[in-house]
């Protein structure tokens, strides 16, 4: 089992900046697929970005391509997104998730992923 804990969220203005964390515990060592998901008000949660462990390669979603970015620290525990030049669209619950395989078919989707965290509330002001 993997426990995934998301901080970070917070009030912010458009134009800024924010850092998600996502602390994994358990066994860590059976993840190969770390992501961030979103959801709105009113929408479904939608797939946002993802690193995949074995090819050390990134995916991210077309409205924050160039504006967010994911990585890992060294130890693999903690998975990070930096989102920068925020805008009120961005406004989300953010999801961490991890996935125990890496298949290009479904990284982006919800039913891939194994384990997920709580949930971070991300609120751009215009």
């Amino acid at each position: 089992q993997v426990q995934l804990e998301d901080t970070g969220g917070g009030l912010v203005q458009a134009g800024d900046s924010l850092r998600l964390s996502c602390e994994a515990s358990g066994r860590t060592e059976s993840i190969d697929t770390r992501a961030w998901f979103r959801q709105a008000p009113g929408k479904e949660r939608e797939f946002v970005a993802v690193l995949i462990d074995r090819y050390n390669k990134t995916h991210y979603a077309e409205p924050v391509t160039g504006r967010f970015t994911i990585s890992t620290d060294n130890a693999k525990k903690t998975t990070y997104l930096q989102m920068h030049n925020l805008k009120p669209a961005d406004t989300a619950v953010y999801y961490c998730a991890a996935g125990t395989y890496y298949a290009v078919t479904d990284y982006y989707l919800t039913n891939h992923y194994d384990y997920w965290g709580q949930g971070t509330q991300v609120t751009v002001s215009a």
